[in-house]
């Protein structure tokens, strides 16, 4: 049992050097904790403070920070996240990735708010965790061992553990961390590991626990956000179908990748949606705790009860290679799980392979629908294999290499998720300027301009105003660390939003977007920050924040050479419509972007301006 009790975050990081073995502790001020929140944006500012611009993402000079968020611990809905920042391998320019599991409520009980990890070791290690000791056992001997076995052969009663597999121990641009069955998908996180030779990091249950410090003022907040979750119709859709219930509305809009982004529809389509995988598949809840949405699910497929792949990789995994059997995209994505590989970048991969090689660029066995070499293609990418060793460096690397640049599908080296922006506007400038590359969660515009239906998807109007406003909002969400998925129950279900007739709100955000922005009440979010952490925050402050967190990743990413150049999409998005769209669509992104960049206050290249950092106190 906890021993320990502490009003609010421990406000303490654990500082370790692999290169030397030792720890120490850093400690995070109330201006800090103010400022940044926590999880992605104290993460980045500490990043911020000890990389060098210019630092090799796998060398001995890049630094891996994990950090919580002020609700992890607290039983809060959908808190039970955590996020990892550091320099990406596969971009070249700042990488985050959020995961959920257990892993970071352990961490907290053990009395830290989070972790950073730098240099490197001399041989493989395992950092064990437990309270205030750190050990460095020897893993030579899992050294090789996929993610399952590695979890299996370190698992003990109750450690939770993050991991890196084959795929991160050989330096693939694009390799995973796992924590249990969930992951550290995007950017390359399990080969800066692996460069560090860090095979794993295990936390036991500590004997600390999170108070909030206005306790009943929680209790209150957190039942209140339950409730408006629980009867909001997409919570309740994804908690019925999981991600995979955003397949329906994208394909019903022609926006599923087909084909490496060729076509944006297919006869069997209708295979990856939702409605059928559940029907199909037995699926049940299989989730993070503590969670209200349970958009995580298990199912039978090929014999067995796996996780159910989520939406990006039946789409990037599937529909993309021309796959649209969910026991195929099961057993890919199984694959990719155990040797450590994001499932989108490694979509996205050899989508431009399964093209380069129809168009004659290079000789592959890959095509379009060729199941058993997209098996053998993810084996020989995770063990540099063959072509595999190419593949391994990712899509734009690929066509910097061989040709086939207009259809690399990423942005700034970051492969794109499966919503083809030539569908939704807004979609295409928040991949365009999404500061870790072509992210559909710095902002979603998609989900107001598809999923509910309250913006035009194939109009400019309105779009840069909210991809920006939702980028802050996003960036302050990340750093409680609470789930995105809230948003649809915790903005939608509040009093005014909910009273105002669907038509009422979309005329408002077509035309009026600024009345509109205005009137989302977002304040559950900064008013269980507050609760928990002691720290009087406004929603105004909140939202500030957000902004602070986003401008300084942009300018972090402009110190390594980010600009306007770099704030584009594919040639094939903005070139060539899908050829199966009766109305030719393509994303005009330069009025966005212009108007994005006004709004913004960045120069004309891109970069935030002097007075804007001085404002914002970066």
């Amino acid at each position: 049992m906890p021993s320990k009790e502490a009003p609010g975050p421990f406000n303490r990081v654990l500082e370790i050097d692999l290169s030397l073995k030792t720890f120490s502790m850093f400690v995070i001020s109330d201006q800090l904790r103010r400022m940044y929140l926590g999880g992605k944006g104290l993460g980045l500012k500490l990043l911020y403070d000890r990389l060098k611009p210019g630092t090799d993402p796998l060398g001995e000079g890049n630094i891996i920070i994990i950090m919580t968020g002020v609700l992890a611990g607290t039983g809060a809905p959908c808190s039970g996240r955590f996020h990892g920042v550091f320099k990406s391998p596969l971009t070249g320019i700042i990488g985050s990735s959020s995961c959920g599991g257990s892993f970071g409520r352990q961490l907290k009980s053990n009395g830290w708010d989070g972790i950073i990890l730098k240099g490197r070791s001399d041989k493989p290690v395992i950092v064990n965790i437990h309270n205030d000791k750190v050990e460095f056992c020897d893993a030579s001997n899992l050294w090789g061992k996929d993610i399952l076995n590695t979890q299996t052969a370190i698992s003990q009663k109750n450690n939770e553990a993050i991991v890196t597999g084959p795929a991160g121990e050989n330096l693939v641009r694009f390799a995973n961390v796992a924590a249990g069955n969930r992951y550290l998908g995007r950017g390359g996180l399990g080969a800066v590991m692996g460069s560090k030779n860090l095979k794993a990091v295990t936390a036991a249950k500590g004997h600390y626990k999170v108070v909030p410090f206005f306790n009943d003022r929680f209790k209150d907040l957190k039942n209140r956000a339950k409730k408006y979750i629980n009867r909001n119709d997409m919570s309740l859709l994804m908690r019925q179908l999981g991600t995979a219930a955003n397949a329906g509305p994208i394909i019903k809009n022609n926006m599923l990748p087909v084909n490496n982004f060729t076509f944006g529809n297919h006869p069997k389509a209708f295979q990856i949606t939702g409605e059928v995988i559940k029907e199909n598949h037995d699926t049940k809840h299989h989730t993070c705790k503590p969670c209200s949405i349970l958009c995580g699910h298990k199912g039978m497929f090929n014999g067995k009860k796996t996780n159910v792949p989520e939406y990006e990789t039946l789409a990037l995994l599937g529909s993309s290679l021309g796959i649209f059997d969910p026991d195929d995209i099961s057993r890919f994505n199984e694959i990719c799980n155990q040797k450590g590989l994001d499932t989108i970048s490694a979509g996205g991969t050899l989508a431009w392979v399964m093209e380069a090689s129809q168009k004659g660029l290079i000789e592959t066995d890959l095509r379009f629908g060729s199941k058993k070499e997209i098996v053998a293609a993810l084996n020989d990418i995770a063990h540099l294999k063959g072509f595999g060793r190419e593949m391994a460096m990712g899509s734009r690397a690929l066509s910097n290499k061989f040709g086939g640049e207009n259809f690399a599908i990423h942005v700034k080296g970051l492969e794109m998720a499966g919503y083809d922006p030539r569908g939704a506007y807004g979609q295409g400038l928040g991949y365009a300027v999404a500061n870790r590359g072509a992210c559909h969660l710095s902002s979603f515009p998609v989900g107001f301009e598809n999923l509910l239906g309250l913006l035009a998807p194939d109009t400019t109007r309105a779009k840069p105003e909210f991809v920006m406003f939702f980028e802050n909002i996003y960036a302050a969400v990340n750093s409680m660390d609470i789930c995105q998925f809230t948003g649809y129950g915790l903005t939608l279900e509040t009093f005014l939003t909910r009273m105002t007739p669907h038509f009422v709100l979309r005329f408002l955000m077509q035309n009026l977007s600024g009345i509109a922005l205005s009137l989302v009440d977002f304040s559950l979010y900064p008013k269980l920050f507050s609760a928990v952490s002691g720290i009087n925050l406004s929603s105004r402050e909140f939202l500030k924040a957000g902004q602070r967190i986003h401008i300084l990743e942009r300018f972090m990413n402009t110190n390594e050479g980010i600009r306007k150049k770099d704030d584009t999409l594919p040639e094939k998005l903005l070139l060539e419509p899908q050829k199966d769209d009766p109305k030719k669509r393509l994303v005009p992104l330069e009025p966005m972007l212009k108007k994005y960049y006004k709004l913004r206050k960045y120069d004309k290249d891109g970069i935030p301006k002097k007075r804007v950092l001085e404002k914002l106190g970066i």
